[in-house]
């Protein structure tokens, strides 16, 4: 992951950017998404799971998974 971006990706997505990314996501102490995958097991094989996010971004072959549709219910709060 020296590279900061590649020649001849039709999209210009740096490394650094998907690192930085990464960074936030364990910061903020990222949950499973809906493929199941803990922050813990992404980081087993860090280096790995980063270059094939960027390397689908950069390409335009990276197509986020659907979200899990969370329910919200709005409650009246008397003051």
């Amino acid at each position: 992951m020296n590279e900061l971006k590649a020649p001849g990706k039709p999209f210009d997505i740096s490394k650094l950017a998907v690192l930085e990314a990464w960074k936030k996501v364990k910061a903020n102490k990222g949950v499973a998404g809906v493929d199941g995958m803990s922050v813990e097991e992404f980081e087993k094989d860090l280096k790995n799971n980063l270059y094939k996010i960027w390397n689908r971004m950069s390409s335009g072959t990276y197509f986020s998974p659907p979200v899990q549709a969370v329910e919200i219910r709005n409650r009246m709060v008397e003051a």
